[in-house]
C-alpha cells in the first residue's frame, strides 16, 4: 500500500499494480460493499468538497479538527439540515475507516447532529385523486403505484418483472432500505395498466435482444452464477427506459429504468393544475398511503410491514398526522 499526493492523491495499488487515485479507490470500496449508485455519488461529492475546503491537502494529513470545522461550517455558513450534515459525516467516516484504513481517536468522539422529528406532508384522499386525475401516461402509473403500494420512489422504478405477482395481487420489493425484502399489495385497479407496461417492456426487450443487447444488471455475482439470467425477461425493469444507455459501473450498454425527474416534473404540473400549494413529491404519496391506511383502521404493525420500516416507532409518526395522540383530543372551542 502506498500514499501519494498527485492531484487528489493516490491510495491502494489497483489490480494492475498501478496506484489508484483517491476517488477511484473510494468508488471501488463503495462498490465492493454494494452501496447504491446514489450513495456513491453523494459520498464522492462530500469527500471532494472536504478536500477542496482544506486546500486540496491529502486526507491523511487532516484529522478531527478539520472534520469538525468542515461539518460546523456546513451548519453555520451553509445552513444545511441535520440530515445533510450527517450524510457528510458518514462520507468522511467511510473515507477514513474503509478507504484509508485509518483509526484515529477523534473518529469515535464525533457527534452526529440530532435530526428533528418533522410531521410529514400528507394529502387527503380527495387531493390524491385530483392530482392523479391531472396526470397521464407512465407518470400517472408510477404515481398511482406509489400511493397504492406505499413503495419508495426507487423501489418502484427498480421493480423487476419477476417481482410482480398478478395472480396474488402482490409486489415483492427487493433490496429495499436497509437491504431488506418485503411484500406489499398490488391494487387491483392498477393490474391492467401495469400488465400493459410489462408487455411494453417485453417488446423493448425483444428489440434489444435482436440488436445484441438485452442484458439486465444483476445483483451481486448472479451474472457469473447464472450466465444466461441477465437476458431473461423476468430480470428486466417493469418501467424500462425509452432508450438504452451505458451503465456507469461497467460501461455495458443497457436499458435503464424510467427517469425519476420526469415524475417529479409531472407531479409539480399536476399540483399547480388542481390548485394544491403543499410541497408535494413522490414521498408524499407514500406518506399519504400510510396515513390513509391508519384512518381506515388498519393496525400499525401491518402498516409497518407494508412500508418496510425497521422499527414501529418510525411508523408511529403517522399517528401525529391524524391528530390522534392523547386519545384524540377535541378542542374545547369545537364543543
Amino acid at each position: 500500500m502506498e500514499y501519494g499526493y498527485a492531484g487528489a492523491g493516490v491510495t491502494k495499488a489497483g489490480a494492475d499494480g498501478r496506484p489508484q487515485r483517491l476517488m477511484d479507490a473510494v468508488r471501488s470500496r463503495i462498490r465492493a460493499k454494494h452501496y447504491s449508485v446514489r450513495t456513491e455519488q453523494a459520498y464522492t461529492a462530500w469527500i471532494r468538497r472536504f478536500i477542496i475546503a482544506n486546500g486540496k491537502r491529502h486526507p491523511r494529513e487532516l484529522g478531527g479538527a478539520e472534520v469538525e470545522a468542515f461539518l460546523s461550517g456546513l451548519a453555520l455558513h451553509r445552513n444545511v439540515a441535520a440530515s445533510t450534515q450527517n450524510q457528510a459525516l458518514s462520507a468522511l467516516l467511510f473515507l477514513y475507516r474503509e478507504v484509508l484504513d485509518v483509526r484515529l481517536p477523534w473518529m469515535e468522539g464525533v457527534v452526529r447532529a440530532k435530526r428533528p422529528r418533522r410531521v410529514p406532508t400528507v394529502l387527503s384522499h380527495d387531493e390524491v385523486q385530483r392530482v392523479l386525475a391531472a396526470m397521464d401516461g407512465r407518470p400517472w402509473l408510477v404515481a398511482s403505484l406509489l400511493y397504492g403500494t406505499g413503495m419508495r420512489l426507487m423501489e418502484c422504478l427498480r421493480l423487476r418483472v419477476k417481482d410482480v405477482d398478478f395472480a396474488r395481487n402482490e409486489i415483492v420489493v427487493r433490496e429495499g432500505k436497509g437491504n431488506r425484502d418485503r411484500r406489499t399489495v398490488l391494487p387491483r385497479v392498477l393490474a391492467e395498466p401495469l400488465l400493459r407496461e410489462v408487455e411494453r417492456s417485453r417488446t423493448l426487450h425483444r428489440s434489444d435482444l435482436a440488436a445484441g443487447h438485452g442484458q439486465a444488471r444483476l445483483p451481486y455475482a448472479l451474472s457469473r452464477k447464472y450466465a444466461s439470467a441477465a437476458r431473461e425477461f423476468g430480470w428486466q425493469f417493469v418501467f424500462a427506459s425509452v432508450q438504452r444507455s451505458r451503465d456507469p459501473l461497467d460501461g455495458v450498454e443497457r436499458r435503464h429504468h424510467f427517469d425519476d425527474a420526469i415524475l417529479s416534473r409531472a407531479l409539480k404540473r399536476a399540483c399547480r393544475a388542481v390548485g394544491i400549494d403543499k410541497p408535494v413529491g413522490a414521498h408524499t404519496l407514500r406518506h399519504s398511503f400510510a396515513t390513509h391506511l391508519l384512518e381506515a383502521g388498519y393496525d400499525i404493525r401491518t402498516i409497518q410491514e407494508l412500508l418496510g420500516h425497521k422499527d414501529v416507532s418510525t411508523t408511529q409518526i403517522y399517528t401525529h398526522v391524524l391528530n390522534r395522540g392523547g386519545g384524540g383530543v377535541v378542542s374545547p372551542l369545537d364543543r
